[in-house]
């Protein structure tokens, strides 16, 4: 009998059902040894030697695997095909003391592709191993020694590390961009024009003055916009030129890991986490009616690349299903944006592009369904024909001034057959040059500058990736971490904004550890992290080089930086002991503490913070800021639980309102 070993249960069923009799397949139920969470667990004296164990939830299981290792004849490891993956399997070979362990790795968990796998097994990949190691201990000392400095000199419960710190200060720095932001006015003037024939009507925008374009703020003020209006009443309105041109518009690359937590933010609202979720079991295996399979290739990669044979049947479907209007006649290349991604490694594709998401409809729950149509469109749409569009640019000269409508209508729709998006199509009427055209009316229309939004999840890992930080199986984490530290809310659109113990961690930071914060440099030891990957250099002086100088300014900081107090004195008295009470921050905001403590542990919860509007349901209460458990930012009735009005949007006041439609 030969053993499988797998990470997960459900993936270890779907794969004994493509091996035969002589197999076993069984499950580690993920890392079999880790570091110790209660000390370092690194020999920093001794070349960083980390010292791994069995945690306690892992030894009903290894004891389980070591039983099923003895009655094996052949033992093959096919745990993941990233660096983890290839770690994990490395622990089980020490654990159960495999001599030679044998190695197999796949992009889906089809049966042709577990069959393939199992007549090419290889060695161990010890340059991976060596990567993840690395990586391991390199957030190891930085989030087990910079953490208690932060418990010291701020308060317990915090937690700093070597991608998230940088994350954090990502969001902070937008925040304090948005805080000192000033808006600017400016002006724009839209005239209505009809055609002299058919009597249609169009809009037309200002473009030019004296055969200047204008530019952004020409037009400052509202006295400058009815200058503008004053001086074309009563004025010929000519057609100065009209332009078609053919617009092609190409689609994306099949998704990457980033790619796709990017979009399933953007249309389903779901979280990164939410996202690896769910496409972790589209890829471990769904229960079909004649088969259980993996639906979608490994869901942990930063490349683009699609295997040959998954293209030429991806090019048969769409010439069968669509025509050869819509087929390609050769495959389309895309580049790969992340620097040093994993070419060996697959983009997210279906692992049939014949499994159309109808067809498997009712074997899917609606998240699940959701996240399989992504996948599929996006990729049979990589390898169709452009979308082209007609294009037409009207300019219309009155006095010395240039007014310009622009307008597009879909000629061929292209890949957008099955990658819909919200297309405004703007239809303008047919006008040719020296035609004049009659004004029914010109409007000033006000704009304020806006600041830069804050991050969504989407949008940080977006920019994460662009900065060369993280890696496909971290974005996930990061974000969570963020969450669980009350480092961030999450407010309307799922918007990143950080708390006041979030600003003070981060700028602590920055003061005293600017390098743990420092974009460039922790992109640079993501390069280096690779190189190690890739077997250029060795892991102990990559390590080495960053904790040697770390540690010597560690323990500077530890005797130099003072105790920051975080504690506000309040009017309350204590109702057990009659002290002060303070307000102090913990994990989940802040609340009223005894001064007394230790003495006394009486607390109390803060008010809500009101927001002074009426509430729309019950007109008695007022609207208050409350938190979900997770901390995501909602806006309810200060009456609650009389009055359960809620909202995730925030409420405005008349005022607000006011202003509102006074600035579109």
């Amino acid at each position: 009998m030969k053993l499988i070993i797998v990470e997960s249960p459900t993936k270890a069923r779907t794969i004994e059902r493509f091996v035969g009799k002589n197999f076993k397949v069984e499950s580690s139920y993920g890392h079999v040894r880790d570091l110790p969470s209660s000390t370092l667990g690194i020999d920093i004296e001794n070349d960083f030697t980390p010292k791994y164990i069995t945690p306690r939830k892992a030894l009903k299981n290894v004891k389980a695997l070591k039983e099923a290792a003895k009655k094996a004849e052949e033992i093959i490891l096919a745990t993941d095909e990233d660096r983890e993956g290839e770690a994990i399997a490395w622990h089980l070979g020490e654990v159960l003391k495999i001599n030679d362990p044998k190695r197999i790795i796949f992009h889906e968990i089809t049966k042709n592709a577990i069959t393939e796998a199992l007549q090419h097994p290889r060695k161990l990949n010890n340059n991976l191993i060596n990567a993840q190691q690395a990586r391991r201990i390199l957030d190891r000392l930085v989030g087990y020694t910079l953490s208690p400095f932060l418990w010291k000199k701020v308060m317990r419960g915090l937690s700093a590390g070597r991608v998230q710190s940088v994350a954090l200060r990502l969001i902070i720095e937008r925040e304090k961009e948005r805080l000192q932001f000033k808006p600017q006015e400016y002006w724009t003037i839209t005239a209505t024009l009809e055609t002299p024939k058919d009597k249609n009507t169009f809009d037309a925008h200002l473009y030019k003055i004296h055969d200047k374009t204008v530019e952004k703020f020409d037009l400052a003020t509202e006295t400058d916009a009815k200058k503008i209006i004053k001086n074309v009443q009563g004025k010929t309105w000519q057609v100065l030129d009209v332009v078609h041109k053919s617009v092609k518009r190409l689609p994306q690359a099949p998704f990457t890991t980033s790619a796709l937590q990017q979009e399933a933010s953007k249309r389903f609202n779901f979280s990164a986490k939410q996202t690896m979720y769910i496409a972790q079991q589209l890829y471990e295996g769904v229960e079909l009616e004649k088969e259980t399979t993996g639906l979608i290739t490994y869901m942990r990669t930063d490349s683009t690349h699609v295997a040959d044979e998954a293209l030429k049947e991806l090019h048969g479907f769409i010439k069968e299903q669509y025509g050869d209007q819509y087929t390609l006649e050769k495959k389309r290349e895309f580049k790969t944006k992340t620097k040093r991604a994993q070419e060996a490694h697959e983009a997210i594709r279906p692992t049939s592009v014949s499994r159309t998401p109808d067809a498997i409809k009712n074997y899917l729950d609606k998240k699940q369904f959701k996240l399989y149509e992504l996948v599929w469109q996006r990729f049979v749409a990589s390898q169709m024909q452009p979308a082209m569009f007609d294009a037409t640019t009207i300019d219309i000269a009155v006095d010395d001034m240039v007014f310009r409508s622009v307008g597009q209508t879909l000629r061929f729709d292209g890949y957008l057959k099955v990658w819909p998006f919200a297309s405004q199509e703007m239809l303008l009427p047919e006008l040719t040059k020296g035609e004049q055209v009659t004004l029914l009316s010109i409007m000033p229309n006000q704009h304020f500058t806006q600041p830069p939004p804050r991050y969504s999840e989407a949008s940080l890992i977006k920019t994460l990736e662009q900065y060369g930080i993280g890696r496909p199986s971290t974005y996930a984490p990061i974000m969570s971490t963020l969450d669980e530290r009350g480092y961030v809310t999450r407010g309307e659109k799922r918007q990143l904004t950080p708390t006041e113990i979030g600003f003070i961690v981060n700028d602590l930071l920055v003061e005293h550890f600017p390098n743990i914060v420092d974009v460039q440099f922790t992109a640079e030891m993501e390069e280096n992290l690779d190189k190690i990957a890739e077997g250029k250099v060795d892991w102990t002086p990559v390590v080495k080089d960053f904790y040697e100088p770390f540690a010597v300014h560690l323990e500077k900081k530890l005797e130099t930086v003072e105790k920051k107090d975080m504690t506000i004195p309040t009017d309350e008295v204590c109702k057990t002991c009659g002290k002060p009470m303070i307000i102090k921050h913990g994990r989940f905001g802040k609340f009223l503490a005894c001064s007394g403590f230790p003495d006394c542990k009486t607390t109390k919860a803060l008010p809500p913070t009101s927001l002074h509007i009426p509430c729309p349901e019950c007109k008695e209460g007022e609207i208050v800021e409350r938190y979900t458990r997770k901390r995501k930012l909602f806006f309810g009735c200060s009456r609650y639980p009389d009055c359960t009005y809620a909202t995730w949007k925030r409420p405005q006041s008349s005022e607000e309102k006011g202003d509102a439609e006074h600035t579109t």
